[in-house]
Parts: structure tokens; C-alpha cells; sequence
């Protein structure tokens, strides 16, 4: 059966699903690829909002969450990732994580002539992206990211990864083995706890088994890719204001991990804790202190 954001958004609570608006459908051409976008309904509002999913995500994944949260503030887009969602990608096991991060900056080029201001929201993985993005095109009025997962911070690679062991010698370890079978997939289940996903093990087993999203194969040099990505070192970064909104009971990416990261940033940072969320954020009192925070993002970007 297909899974879409219907099925997601079942999971907010009702004073947030009842938020939730109907995205459409859009395509864009880039580099031989049929990338799948969803958005909001052209409107008048003063802000965009470029929404990243992680790794086991997808577009109709995040969809209800943000548009609950940004409502009427911003036009929204979220684009699916290569290997995820409905975009075509004529060659699955030739995606890097590096393509991740130029079809992001490309994509928020490509959209540059409209004028309002935009701000980006990653979730899970997708905060490192919209954080290098941001880095990359110096484009964004702001960074707003629910996770800041380091790659060449052992410890946070621990916590991620279905073995920890392994997660912490991830660079070591997926160098050598990416030279002689970098193309081979992986299913994602292999090497991320997705069973931590979410509090509510209902959701967590849906992300799992989303053929589109979870159940997704990755390439093991896309994996070793992303482990070695040379990020913008956050002492460097100065591109936009970045808000760390982290789920305060996260068992997969413990706060932590990310907070040390968020310390060193140069730009002007601020942290808040979704109080009972898990990594993805459903729970009250969490949600709706995401939705506010999220919301002064928007209206301080303009």
C-alpha cells in the first residue's frame, strides 16, 4: 500500500493535524534528474520556507509537521532527496551525500529570483544539510534544524548508528570497503537504529517500512561519503542565524551530540528543547514549542 502524508500526519495530535494544508505536487529538472517537490499554494505570504528531510525521511514525511507549523507565515517547498520520495534518479548507486548538498544549494539557486526571504528547516539529518546549504549559497535569512548530527564527532556517530561501535569508527571502517564496493546498496535499516525513530513505535515501524522513505537502499560510498564530508566548520559559519530545536528525549541523536556542535557556531545561535519529544517530533508539549519557535524564525526573517 502506498504511504503518504496522511499517514504521517495521523500521528500528530489533532490541534496540529487539524493545521496541516494539502501540498501539490511539482517537478524540477537538475542534472538528469526528475526531482519531486511539494508545496504550499501560491500565496502572499512575507517568508519561504525550504524544508530538508534526513535519511529515512521523505517529503510526505516532514510535510505535516512543517506546514502545521509554518501555516500561513511562509510558501513552502520540501523537495525529495535522490534515492527518496518520488524523485527519478537515473542512477541509484551513483548518489553521494555530496549530491544531496548541490541539488539543495542549486535548488535554492534556481528559486533566488523570488525575493522574500527564506528560511531553511532541516529535520534529523536534514539540519546538517539546510546548516551547509546555508553555508554554501549564503542565501538564507535563517537556519532552523531539530538535529545537528557532526560526522567527525565519534561520539555522535556512536549514538546514530545501529552498532554504535561501528557508527564510531564509521570513517576507518566505510573507506577501504566504499574503494571495492561503493556502489553496492545497503538497506538503511542495516545501519540506522530506526526503531528509535520515534517515540511512539507505531511511527517508528511506518518510517521503517516506508518503501519510499526507511526501506530505502543507500550506497555504501554514499554512507562513507557523508562520513568524510568536510562540513563548514561551525567556528566558520556566519551565513544566518541558526536555531538548534532538538527533541529533548531523543534516544537515537541525544541532544548532546548536537548541542556541542551548536557551541561552536559563529552565527548567532540559540537552543530550545522540545520538552517529550522524541527524534521525530510529535509530542506536546514539544510540538507546539516547535510551532512557536518556528514561527519566530519566520516573522524575525523578515
Amino acid at each position: 500500500m502506498e504511504i503518504g502524508t496522511a499517514d504521517y500526519a495521523h500521528f500528530l495530535p489533532a490541534e496540529h493535524r487539524e493545521r496541516c494544508t494539502e501540498p501539490r505536487s511539482d517537478w524540477w529538472d537538475w542534472r538528469g534528474r526528475r526531482v519531486h517537490l511539494l508545496r504550499s499554494a501560491p500565496s502572499d505570504a512575507p517568508v519561504r520556507l525550504l524544508g530538508v528531510h534526513g535519511a529515512g525521511g521523505r517529503a510526505a514525511a516532514l510535510w505535516p509537521a512543517i506546514s502545521a507549523v509554518a501555516g500561513e507565515l511562509a510558501e513552502i517547498v520540501v523537495p525529495d532527496l535522490p534515492l527518496f520520495g518520488d524523485t527519478v534518479e537515473p542512477d541509484p548507486t551513483g548518489v553521494r551525500y555530496s549530491t544531496w548538498i548541490e541539488m539543495l544549494a542549486d535548488l535554492v539557486l534556481a528559486e533566488s529570483g523570488d525575493r522574500r526571504p527564506l528560511v531553511l528547516f532541516g529535520a534529523s539529518m536534514g539540519g546538517l544539510l539546510a546548516y551547509q546549504t546555508a553555508a554554501r549559497t549564503r542565501l538564507a535569512a535563517a537556519v532552523v534544524a531539530t538535529c545537528l548530527l557532526d560526522p567527525s564527532d565519534p561520539e555522535a556517530m556512536r549514538s546514530a548508528a545501529r552498532i554504535g561501535a561501528l557508527g564510531a569508527h564509521a570513517r576507518a571502517l566505510l573507506a577501504p570497503l566504499a574503494r571495492v564496493a561503493g556502489r553496492a546498496r545497503l538497506p538503511l535499516s542495516w545501519v540506522d537504529d530506526l526503531g528509535s525513530m520515534s517515540r511512539d513505535p507505531r511511527l517508528s515501524r511506518l518510517c521503517a517500512r516506508d518503501r519510499k522513505g526507511g526501506a530505502t537502499r543507500v550506497p555504501i560510498a554514499f554512507l562513507s561519503d557523508f562520513a568524510h564530508f568536510e562540513h563548514t566548520r561551525p567556528e566558520q559559519f556566519d551565513a544566518a542565524p541558526l536555531t538548534l530545536a532538538h527533541p529533548a528525549e531523543d534516544g537515537w541523536t541525544p541532544p548532546a551530540n548536537s548541542i556541542r556542535f551548536l557551541e561552536r557556531v559563529a552565527a548567532p545561535a540559540r537552543l530550545v528543547l522540545l520538552e517529550g519529544c522524541g527524534h521525530f517530533p510529535i509530542e506536546e508539549p514539544g510540538l507546539g514549542q516547535l510551532r512557536s519557535t518556528a514561527r519566530r524564525v519566520l516573522r524575525e526573517a523578515t
